[in-house]
């Protein structure tokens, strides 16, 4: 089973992505601040990740897992519509703008777990 991070400091945000993403068969953890997104990283095949933290930004995030050479895959989550280009040469792998519909959410997941059966 697929292992999904979701780094969201708004709870019901982030307890709507989980519900969702466990239907589809996907095991989640969330975390609400940057620095745990960094220590929780390691065990993740995905994390989908909010810019706007607490402690340390998800900007502060992807620069570290790019400065690592993490090779998770991340989502940026978002309601920041004029940072795609930024977030993407930051190290993000793909991109949602808040407010989305958990379908184009799930459409982004499944582009980079591709092997993921979601229904």
């Amino acid at each position: 089973m697929q292992r999904i991070l979701i780094v969201e400091d708004e709870q019901r945000l982030a307890a709507f992505v989980e519900k969702g993403l466990q239907r589809g068969g996907f095991q989640t953890e969330v975390v609400t601040d940057g620095q745990d997104a960094l220590v929780r990283s390691q065990d993740a095949d995905l994390m989908l990740l909010d810019l706007g933290l607490p402690r340390v930004s998800g900007w502060e995030v992807l620069k570290a897992l790019k400065g690592q050479g993490q090779s998770c895959p991340v989502i940026v989550m978002t309601a920041q519509t004029d940072v795609e280009q930024a977030a993407r040469q930051a190290g993000a792998a793909d991109y949602v703008a808040k407010p989305f519909r958990f379908q184009d959410l799930l459409v982004a997941v499944r582009a980079q777990l591709p092997e993921a059966q979601i229904s």
